[in-house]
């Protein structure tokens, strides 16, 4: 297992130009108590072993258009499609790892199209799996439909509200109403018995609505609200993500704001950077996206509220280390957004791909992942995402494009490196457009990640 490191003051790097360094007393929840180890949470189990989290597209199918989707969705499942024995063949599959057993998700396209769905939960319930579920909000979610799926055995509910008006939301699904029936949707699965996760996808468009979106998802009863760092992948690549300096931002507001509501990230694992830095007191520089969402979170929500409840430490989990993705068809991956298929449940041990393929071994050696990443005293809990390093580079083990974290080390010896790539050339560009290099056909993707 991996161990948190203990930054010290020498290994602050100074703040960029332009983004002043923050003082304590400046930020509302700013925790100089609390040693780094308390900031983020490791696992109980080897994470090299066993995944945290399986998540499972039980089916491609779905009646939305989503926007930043990863996935082309289609109306109509695939033929191909992991069967309901199939399906409790890879559950048995998961639960053999032992416990702690791995959290099941259940995504899509949408879940909830399949008829089979409550069987699914039923028999992964039933040995000892806990099973959640992330739909689309369609006419598929109904309280009867809740209902038997929590009589099943289902845990909690994942919803997706980006933004905190009915036109940003409506735009992103490709639907008008979905808004309107997201927020009825979640009083339903409360109702119904489940906890309730919001995910809400960040762009430089919804940016300056997460005050508002944020104590929206409190008021709608969430236990958790989870802010997805855009990737540029799918449809996605129609829109546009933060840079670094803004994600930077975001990461500070967020930490700001856990005090609120219990927050995670999704692809921006440098959220776990920031806590241990502020949990000794080195709080990292913001800049003004962070004084903008910070003085429109001061007008919806006082100081105080913002230290309501003792935040939730980020956990140390990464792609192919903790966390891992199958599709429809039964292809496994290290993440829904790192197309290097590692094998098939349907002929191999489930088991086996995680805990042998090649491609998850790389990305748990973050000491050799290229660029900044390599070097920084923080990649064993960490390690940057994953994904936006393949989405930038076409390199899922280059650094992560989106942190404007610069480790000492790397200032002192790679000066003439490129910080992302590791080579030795004119630095890219940190916007996050993807390359040419980002797409390799699906055969060849299927080949370089092949035994």
């Amino acid at each position: 297992m991996s161990t948190i490191p203990q930054p010290h003051g020498e290994d602050a790097a100074p703040a960029p130009a332009g983004r002043p360094a923050s003082s304590p007393a400046s930020r509302p929840t700013e925790a100089t108590t609390r040693g780094p180890r308390a900031a983020v949470r490791e696992l109980r189990h080897d994470p090299d072993d066993r995944p945290f989290i399986v998540i499972w597209e039980v089916t491609r199918a779905c009646q939305l258009v989503c926007k930043h989707c990863r996935a082309d969705a289609q109306t109509r499942f695939h033929p191909d499609q992991l069967t309901l024995e199939q399906g409790k063949t890879l559950l048995d599959d998961i639960a053999a790892f032992g416990r702690p057993t791995p959290i099941v998700v259940l995504t899509g396209g949408d879940p909830f199209e399949r008829r089979d769905l409550e069987d699914l939960v039923a028999h992964g319930s039933a040995i000892g799996l806990s099973m959640a579920l992330s739909p689309s909000v369609t006419a598929n979610v109904t309280p009867d439909r809740l209902a038997a799926l929590n009589a099943a055995g289902g845990k909690a509910i994942s919803l997706s509200l980006d933004g905190s008006r009915a036109e940003t939301h409506d735009a992103f699904r490709g639907f008008g109403g979905t808004y309107d029936a997201t927020l009825v949707a979640a009083q339903q699965v409360r109702d119904a018995g489940f906890r309730l996760q919001i995910n809400s996808t960040v762009t430089t468009r919804t940016v300056d609505e997460l005050p508002d979106l944020m104590v929206q998802v409190t008021g709608m009863g969430a236990h958790l609200w989870s802010i997805f760092f855009l990737v540029p992948t799918g449809r996605g690549q129609a829109l546009q993500a933060l840079d670094a300096d803004q994600v930077e931002d975001v990461l500070q507001w967020a930490q700001d704001c856990s005090g609120f509501i219990a927050i995670k990230t999704t692809e921006a694992q440098a959220y776990r950077r920031v806590a241990m830095k502020r949990a000794t007191g080195d709080a990292p520089p913001h800049g003004e996206l962070y004084d903008r969402l910070m003085a429109r979170t001061l007008e919806l929500v006082s100081a105080e509220e913002l230290v309501n409840r003792r935040p939730r430490p980020p956990l140390a989990t990464n792609a192919g280390r903790g966390f891992v993705f199958i599709d429809h068809l039964g292809d496994v991956y290290p993440s829904g957004f790192l197309p290097y298929v590692c094998g098939n449940v349907k002929t191999e041990s489930f088991r086996g791909i995680y805990r042998e393929h090649k491609t998850m071994l790389s990305l748990r050696r973050p000491d050799a992942f290229r660029g900044k990443c390599g070097v920084c005293e923080f990649n064993q809990v960490c390690g940057g995402s994953r994904s936006h390093a393949y989405a930038v580079t076409g390199d899922m083990l280059a650094s992560d494009p989106t942190c404007a974290y610069v480790p000492a080390r790397w200032t002192a010896e790679h000066a003439d490196e490129d910080p992302i790539t590791g080579a030795r050339t004119a630095p890219i560009a940190l916007g996050i457009t993807p390359v040419e290099a980002a797409e390799p056909a699906a055969e060849n993707l299927r080949a370089t990640a092949d035994h």
